[in-house]
């Protein structure tokens, strides 16, 4: 597990924002950890998520996203992101009750994201992009939801859609090469 402190000062305390990525596998062509967390800091970035503010990011195989989609979701099948929440009450979207306190360091923490590795491999196949920038779409995707961004609903779809797109139109111009 790698954390990545952005440490400044604001007055009389430390501000952070950590980033925490686990890559649980050997998977082909997968990036680094360094590389996951650029991608999720450039989307808090955009979305002006401040400092005192944690994440995890957990890139894994089919089999663990279908074990955890068919354990929190009822739907037993792989599918390519899950996001599970941390967020208190004032924060969590209206379709999921609240489940964690605050707790007294001074952290937003926003929750985890689930990316299946191998589901982006065949997503990317079938868009005929990079997988770097299926990965890009993938915790995008992620992170907005943990940010209260939700698609059950035509209005909803439409707003994280087209927000999605604006995050990445910004991460592909400062990355092009990689993407």
């Amino acid at each position: 597990m790698l954390a990545d402190y952005s440490l400044c000062y604001d007055d009389w305390r430390i501000t952070a924002m950590e980033i925490n990525v686990i890559i649980d596998g050997k998977f082909a062509g997968c990036p680094d950890t360094g590389w996951f967390q650029n991608i999720v800091a450039k989307v808090l970035d955009v979305q002006n998520v401040g400092p005192n503010t944690e994440l995890g990011l957990l890139v894994t195989g089919q089999k663990k996203v279908r074990e955890l989609n068919r354990t929190y979701r009822g739907e037993d099948r792989p599918t390519d992101v899950l996001a599970f929440y941390m967020t208190t009450a004032g924060e969590q979207p209206e379709s999921e009750p609240a489940q964690f306190v605050s707790p007294p360091d001074g952290m937003r923490h926003l929750g985890e994201v689930v990316i299946s590795y191998p589901q982006a491999v065949i997503q990317a196949r079938e868009r005929r992009h990079s997988i770097n920038k299926e990965l890009t779409i993938l915790i995008i995707h992620g992170v907005l939801h943990l940010l209260g961004y939700d698609h059950e609903k035509p209005e909803q779809k439409q707003e994280m859609a087209t927000r999605e797109q604006t995050i990445l139109n910004k991460i592909i111009l400062e990355q092009e090469s990689e993407l």
